[in-house]
C-alpha cells in the first residue's frame, strides 16, 4: 500500500477528513472530531492506528511489523511498519477496526451529523 492508496481508503469512510494539525507532514485522519489514523507523508514508513487494546497486544505478538503505538497511547495504538510485510487486506482491515472504534465512541448527536450508525 503507497500513501495515495491509504489517504483514499481512508477518506472514503463517512465523515472522515484530513488535516495536518502538528506540522506539516504528520498527516492526520479524524472521525468527527477524533483522530483514528496518521501518518508521515515524507516517508510513509509507518501508519499509527487505533487498536483495542487485546486485539493490540496480540497483533504484536503475531506480526514483528506491529509495534506499540509511537507517540501514541501504547494501550490504545499501534504502529505498523510499511515495510512489505502486512498485506493490504490486513492493512484495510486494521483501518476499518480503527475508524469503527473511534467512530463508536462519538456522540450521538456528532454520528447523526456525520450519517454513522
Amino acid at each position: 500500500m503507497n500513501i495515495e492508496t491509504f489517504r483514499k481508503y481512508c477518506l472514503h469512510k463517512p465523515g472522515v477528513t484530513e488535516a495536518f494539525p502538528f506540522d506539516e507532514s504528520v498527516l492526520v485522519f479524524k472521525v468527527g472530531s477524533k483522530m483514528f489514523a496518521l501518518t508521515d507523508v515524507d516517508t510513509f514508513e509507518s501508519v499509527n492506528l487505533k487498536c483495542d487494546p487485546e486485539r493490540a497486544i496480540e497483533l504484536r505478538e503475531r506480526y514483528e511489523a506491529v509495534r506499540p503505538g509511537y507517540h501514541m497511547n501504547k494501550k490504545h495504538w499501534n504502529t505498523l511498519v510499511m515495510d512489505g510485510s502486512l498485506p493490504d487486506t490486513f492493512l484495510r482491515a486494521e483501518i476499518d477496526a480503527s475508524y469503527a472504534l473511534v467512530a463508536a465512541r462519538l456522540p450521538k448527536s456528532e454520528k447523526l451529523r456525520l450519517g454513522i450508525k
